[in-house]
């Protein structure tokens, strides 16, 4: 089944969520201003921003549906590359594409906001985490699931979520991204073994 869209919480849980039909996404020049014009009326909306995670993910799909120029990142053969697509003062979002080389692995980490990842070539593997705390004090992350997700999917995250991704397959892995406003405050990056989170 292509096309599938999940939701991860704080806890590690990922849920299948409904994916819009593509044919009632599709419209005539559908460009990036409008996308994130369309973002931005929806956050102003609402409070609590991760509530607003269901029509963000379907704006991201029609992004993706309707703006060819998108799936045209440029293909990292080795490490990982970051292209930010938009940039401006007093804008609270990061938009941008990122590339995986075959194999490669993040460190497991949380974003400090919700976040929303579109598969665009490639296969990558989410390992989902969720933090306790132990009676001496120590950082522990637990093992939730994993989901190896395609182009198509579509995976969106609170802010309190926990993951890694891997690169998986023969090719490189290209994404989509955006991400709200990170809380530099709440943003880790967690090391299971030592039992230790550090600030991101």
């Amino acid at each position: 089944m292509k096309n599938r869209d999940w939701f991860v919480s704080g806890d590690g849980q990922y849920t299948a969520c409904k994916s819009p039909r593509e044919w009632d996404l599709l419209r005539d020049n559908y460009r990036l201003y409008r996308f994130l014009t369309e973002v931005e009326d929806i956050l102003s909306s609402v409070e609590d921003e991760s509530s607003c995670l269901p029509e963000m993910r379907m704006l991201v799909r029609r992004l993706i549906t309707n703006s060819y120029w998108v799936h045209q990142a440029p293909v990292s053969e080795s490490g990982t590359s970051v292209l930010l697509l938009y940039d401006e003062l007093g804008f609270p979002l990061t938009v941008q594409t990122v590339t995986f080389a075959p194999g490669i692995k993040s460190n497991i980490h949380n974003h400090g906001t919700w976040g929303i990842v579109a598969i665009l070539q490639g296969q990558e593997k989410n390992t989902f985490w969720k933090r306790t705390q132990s009676l001496d004090g120590n950082v522990q992350v637990e093992q939730t699931g994993e989901l190896i997700l395609f182009p198509g999917d579509i995976i969106s995250f609170n802010s309190d979520a926990i993951h890694c991704v891997e690169a998986m397959g023969d090719t490189p892995t290209v994404t989509f991204n955006i991400y709200g406003e990170t809380d530099p405050k709440r943003r880790y990056e967690f090391d299971p073994v030592k039992q230790v989170a550090k600030r991101f």
